[in-house]
């Protein structure tokens, strides 16, 4: 029996810190019963239209977000920035509150963490950060979703994440603090997480008996790890920082001998998209121990979940005058 929605008082996903660890395996049971029926929940919002805003490409995120919107029985509305008066001057907020009179939610792909944040000061519509420049809350919640498909359990688990501290390595960590979860990250010195993020993770992983680590050494992360996770090393808006980001990060390549540190039957995971040779050799991607693939395909039902239990939420606070 899945909980109230109405105990649970987020209106927002904008980071996974805006979740407590009752929220987010509430939201990892919904997850995992709309993967099992995926056309349960098309009567759940009809008529609904969420407006999905995307300064950057996307595959992944696109296509899952929208055959979420789908499947929840609403129109997903995909628009660019070149398509909107944000150009010509608009501020956000303005578009915020625009879009709120047409959709139901917001969902938003840009740079800046403090876009999404301005758009939801000013929305009157639950608003899903799709990625930032600073965290990708819905990625993390594919990832865990993916883990505890694989072994049965998240408390305990103990995760390596090897490369540049961004913001897949934010999200996750936040998402593993909250569920009980080991976390180890290293990173090149200088490429190290926010230590916001970081001293944020590390007090909530006390209150749940997980723990953040962070190391230079990618050999002390993956040892004996159970889940070894890496990313591109040159994210977009980056490729003037290239060279130097392939020359500092070579020595975080997730090899078949760095893989053969960890646990045994531990599995190796990767955001997409990657790119073989740099970051991850191709026989560990490639391998039998990836679910890279898995992580991709759950994109959908954890999309899915958040997005109606924040439309839930929404439309009891709407009855509540709230």
């Amino acid at each position: 029996m899945l909980p109230a929605l109405a105990a649970h008082p987020t209106s927002d996903l904008l980071r996974i810190s805006d979740l407590d660890s009752d929220r987010l395996e509430w939201l990892l049971d919904l997850s995992l019963a709309m993967r099992r029926s995926p056309r349960g929940w098309l009567g759940a919002h009809p008529g609904g239209l969420v407006a999905c805003y995307f300064a950057k490409p996307s595959t992944r995120t696109r296509v899952s977000f929208e055959g979420a919107i789908w499947r929840l029985g609403m129109l997903p509305v995909m628009l660019r920035p070149d398509e909107l008066q944000l150009g010509r001057g608009e501020p956000i907020a303005d578009t915020a509150r625009v879009l709120s009179s047409y959709a139901s939610a917001i969902v938003v792909r840009t740079f800046a963490q403090e876009d999404v944040q301005e758009i939801a000061r000013a929305a009157d519509v639950p608003v899903i950060n799709a990625l930032t420049d600073e965290h990708h809350p819905c990625q993390a919640l594919a990832d865990l979703l993916t883990i505890r498909t694989r072994f049965g359990r998240l408390r305990g688990v103990r995760v390596a994440y090897v490369g540049d501290g961004n913001n897949v390595a934010h999200s996750l960590m936040e998402a593993a603090a909250l569920a009980g979860m080991e976390i180890r990250i290293a990173t090149p010195d200088g490429y190290e997480p926010d230590p916001g993020v970081v001293i944020g993770a590390q007090g909530r992983a006390r209150g749940t008996g997980g723990a953040v680590v962070l190391t230079h050494d990618p050999e002390v992360a993956v040892r004996d790890a159970d889940v070894v996770y890496t990313d591109v090393w040159v994210s977009m808006g980056q490729d003037g920082e290239r060279d130097r980001r392939l020359h500092d990060l070579r020595p975080y390549r997730v090899s078949g001998r760095l893989m053969g540190l960890a646990a045994p039957g531990a599995v190796f995971m990767h955001c997409l998209p990657a790119h073989r040779g740099e970051e991850v050799a191709p026989e560990v991607i490639d391998g039998v121990r990836s679910v890279v693939f898995q992580q991709a395909a759950n994109r959908l039902p954890t999309e899915q979940a958040v997005l109606h239990s924040l439309l839930e939420r929404s439309a009891v606070a709407r009855r509540s005058g709230g």
